[in-house]
């Protein structure tokens, strides 16, 4: 088991920026020990233990505070992400069995779904370009907002449809039912990726860990003399690493390695998508059974 939180620890960038933090404190911690064995300073500057204390407590309530809230966008995402996958499904289903429309015209369709997800995905990291998505890359449109764009595709598709009679009223509403939950995804995912943590309150937080870890070794050098080396340690890694992971959690769509898998929750949707429409044109070309 240890092996396995040593690799752990080398395979996981962020861990091992913590235990570099981790380390550099407790190398700090050896002045306190030295100050307090080989000076004669140390009674001067040791710190009482029960005040050292409360400011754990104190401390202990930020973090988790923190903690939670970072966590609790992180989850927000990630449910988003997972109705985003069974929206698409949905609407996959419908528009495959609902729809009289040729083959030609259901592709369309499933390409626009299928590029919803993965411009989505890149509207929320480094921006989107429709060119770039599968299906549209001889479009002459350039749209700023291209998960809008695809989602006024789509009604596009739904009303020439309608016009045609390859649905009626009733398969609209339906459809339009799924649609409209496109865009509000896309909103909540833009809240969380605008709406970070206020700055003051981050400020504070790393304020009041870095003022923690500054004291922490003078408090108890009395009481662990040069266990106080391996214990500020060990203290860091832990205050550090829940203060790291918060920052990194917080951003869920990025690529860092906390971060959402973005890109398998886009390809599970090509691929879900994909078998709905291959299965209605599997039934399509089947013969009829001779009775």
């Amino acid at each position: 088991m240890n092996r396995d939180v040593v690799s752990e620890i080398t395979r996981s960038s962020t861990l091992r920026n913590v235990s570099l933090y981790a380390a550099a404190t407790a190398a700090y911690a050896v002045v306190a020990v030295w100050v307090e064995t080989q000076s004669d300073y140390g009674k001067f500057i040791t710190l009482p233990p029960d005040l050292h204390a409360v400011f754990t407590l104190v401390l202990g309530w930020l973090l988790v505070f923190r903690t939670n809230s970072s966590f609790a966008r992180w989850w927000e995402a990630r449910k988003l992400w997972g109705t985003l996958v069974n929206i698409s499904r949905n609407m996959a289903i419908k528009v495959a069995d609902l729809c009289k429309a040729g083959d030609d015209e259901l592709n369309k369709f499933r390409i626009e779904i299928v590029a919803f997800a993965y411009g989505l995905k890149d509207h929320l990291r480094e921006g989107a370009n429709l060119q770039k998505l599968e299906g549209f890359e001889a479009c002459h449109d350039h749209p700023s907002h291209v998960p809008s764009y695809l989602i006024t595709r789509m009604y596009e598709e739904l009303g020439s449809w309608k016009s045609d009679g390859f649905i009626d009223g009733h398969d609209l509403r339906v459809l339009d039912a799924e649609a409209r939950l496109f865009l509000d995804i896309c909103g909540g995912c833009e809240r969380i990726r605008n709406t970070r943590v206020v700055r003051s309150y981050r400020t504070f937080a790393r304020q009041c860990v870095g003022l923690y870890l500054i004291t922490f070794p003078w408090g108890i050098v009395d009481s662990f003399r040069w266990w106080t080396v391996p214990l500020t340690g060990i203290v860091a890694y832990f205050m550090l690493g829940l203060e790291t992971v918060a920052e990194h959690v917080e951003e869920p769509f990025g690529h860092d390695e906390d971060d959402l898998d973005l890109d398998g929750l886009c390809k599970t949707i090509e691929i879900s998508v994909q078998e709905v429409f291959d299965r209605r044109l599997a039934r399509k070309t089947e013969s009829p059974v001779v009775r």
